[in-house]
């Protein structure tokens, strides 16, 4: 069973159409036994970090995703839910996160040139720092993806999988073992979104 995690925050009727165009069977729920049954998880977000990460404490939700990512659960954040994989943020002062992807969400206000604007909001290339991640299997260098986002995963590391330039290099997706992000929405994304998807279905 996939579950899509509802906790108030995210754009879960195009997320959920996007899954069926591929196939897939989804649940849509913020209930914490569902999660705990579920073989793979999506965890969406759009809005502020701080308000995200507080409404999955206030559901318990936060402590069961890190144990069903501890257990080996594909789990795959997108956008603001990407951003709540990481250990914390520095967006409006300093929220903690799952602290499942080693890093800091910071603002890319002074990272990128004064003229480009905030939030970047567009179709990026992405450039691959490695090429094993499963998520990417058949996705080319170069090929577009739709980007929402005033903040961005910066000290990433090693879970680095993928870059897009706006005026500077920013993080578009991540991966840790069966924990996966994309700062992109691939829901939004055409064939290359849809291919991602459908290879997240498929692990």
């Amino acid at each position: 069973m996939m579950i899509i995690v509802d906790y108030g925050v995210g754009n879960l009727f195009s997320l959920r159409c996007s899954f069926g165009a591929v196939g897939q069977d989804v649940t849509v729920t913020g209930d914490a036994d569902a999660i705990r049954r579920a073989d793979k998880i999506v965890l969406p977000g759009v809005g502020a970090f701080g308000d995200a990460a507080q409404k999955l404490r206030e559901r318990g939700l936060d402590q069961v995703l890190i144990d069903k990512a501890r257990a080996g659960t594909p789990l795959l954040g997108i956008c603001l839910g990407m951003q709540l994989l990481f250990d914390r943020s520095l967006e409006y002062g300093e929220h903690p996160g799952l602290g499942l992807i080693p890093g800091t969400v910071r603002p890319m206000a002074g990272v990128i040139p004064a003229d480009y604007k905030i939030p970047h909001i567009g179709w990026n290339a992405l450039r691959f720092a490695r090429r094993d991640c499963p998520l990417f299997a058949g996705v080319r260098e170069g090929e577009c993806v739709y980007f929402v986002h005033s903040f961005y995963a910066a000290d990433c590391g090693g879970a680095l999988v993928a870059s897009a330039e706006y005026g500077a290099d920013l993080t578009a997706a991540v991966q840790r073992g069966n924990v996966f992000g994309c700062q992109f929405h691939p829901e939004k994304s055409g064939e290359v979104g849809a291919k991602i998807l459908k290879n997240f279905c498929e692990m």
